[in-house]
């Protein structure tokens, strides 16, 4: 029988007897001390908030479309019922705002985190991540995160005068390190953030080391990203007919999604209303470690996962060497111009120097983070019409 838990008597009555008597936790972070690069600019208003500007400018970036069709974990499949990374922005920002609004936080906060956090992934996943990373080293020794990255295209490709609480819940939402009990570190401006953000351009492990969500809000947006993927990518590795979900060991937190998503948000909310951190107890902490460990060993070190990777590393190697010699050598006609350059030119928004000025390692690692899946392979037949590496997608009816 599926196990779904319920919020203790006790905190279900407090959070109704607080909401009811308008004494609610204020631990939420206070917009009016939202920070942007230029306070002169961008001022809130009664409809449009500090956060619901940020919101509105990330989901009309140019780049926000190509969410669609960047996939998560299971690259190489023809199935519109496994998730791709739209969807997964939508599902972090939904628990993120369930946590949220149970905790008395600031949800546009929280939604602008959660649907900025991954506009600067590559395509093909983690995988392409680190292609990306070995050849961005390789030729300037300056190291690519997707995280890192998103920031990147808020702040730099597109300079949209996004507040620093929002920038700084984005580039620390690493998905990837769970911890029991999450506190926030005051960040003072943009100086100290510019420095973070230098520093992990240098030094890839400064990633965990430095970055810190400065708010309860990042800090929910945080635990919330490895909540939507969990029991998720599961789902889809079932639907893929990789493995059963009834393979996975049951725990505190369950087997399927529905059940790890609800379980963790009633732990979480039962463990940090009316606290100055995000915390669930030390079961939970240990089932969500060994379900995330679970998923690494039976779902992404699974050879069909990962072989067909193997063409895409050399692939995205040679794009990257073309694309730069296109770029060094000025060649006009280039995807590299037509359909990057000019199109973030187009977007007329204002920089220190001409876009075009940029580094052009910098400017490659831009275009190809920017590619969905589908562009990346379809640019690749066409600037390599003689290859022989193709990728193999497991079809509709196989």
């Amino acid at each position: 029988m599926l196990k779904y838990t319920q919020l203790s008597d006790e905190i279900s009555e407090r959070i109704e007897d607080d909401r009811r008597n308008n004494s609610l936790p204020q631990f939420a972070f206070n917009e009016e001390k939202a920070i942007r690069r230029d306070m002169s600019k961008d001022k809130a208003n009664i409809i449009r908030t500090p956060f619901i500007r940020d919101i509105d400018k990330i989901m009309h970036c140019p780049f926000y479309n190509r969410y669609a069709d960047k996939t998560q974990v299971l690259s190489f499949y023809k199935n519109d019922d496994i998730s791709r990374r739209a969807l997964h922005v939508q599902l972090v920002s939904r628990i993120a705002r369930t946590i949220g609004k149970a905790l008395n936080l600031n949800l546009d906060l929280i939604e602008a985190i959660a649907l900025g956090h991954d506009i600067g992934h590559t395509p093909f996943g983690h995988a392409g991540e680190d292609f990306l990373d070995e050849l961005y080293c390789e030729h300037t020794g300056r190291r690519f995160s997707h995280n890192i990255h998103s920031v990147r295209v808020l702040d730099g490709i597109f300079s949209y005068n996004i507040t620093l609480q929002t920038l700084n819940g984005i580039a620390a939402h690493d998905g990837e390190m769970e911890l029991c009990k999450y506190h926030p570190k005051a960040l003072e401006d943009f100086a100290d953030f510019d420095n973070q953000i230098e520093a992990c351009y240098i030094d890839k492990s400064n990633v965990r080391r430095l970055l810190i969500p400065s708010t309860l809000e990042g800090c929910v947006m945080r635990i919330s990203d490895i909540i939507a993927y969990l029991g998720k990518d599961r789902q889809d590795a079932d639907r893929a007919k990789l493995i059963h979900t009834k393979a996975f060991d049951d725990s505190a937190i369950g087997i399927h999604n529905a059940q790890i998503i609800n379980n963790l948000i009633v732990n979480i909310v039962e463990n940090s209303y009316a606290k100055p951190y995000i915390m669930m107890d030390e079961e939970h902490f240990e089932a969500l470690k060994k379900a995330k460990a679970d998923n690494y060993s039976l779902i992404y070190k699974q050879e069909a996962v990962g072989e067909a990777y193997d063409i895409v590393k050399p692939m995205m190697g040679e794009l990257y060497n073309k694309l730069l010699s296109d770029l060094e050598n000025g060649k006009k006609s280039s995807p590299i111009f037509t359909h990057h350059i000019d199109y973030v030119n187009e977007a007329h928004y204002k920089r220190t120097i001409p876009y075009e000025e940029t580094e052009p390692n910098q400017i490659v690692v831009d275009f190809i983070a920017s590619m969905t899946d589908d562009y990346f392979v379809d640019l690749y037949a066409y600037l390599f019409p003689k290859s022989t590496k193709k990728i193999l997608y497991k079809g509709y009816f196989e």
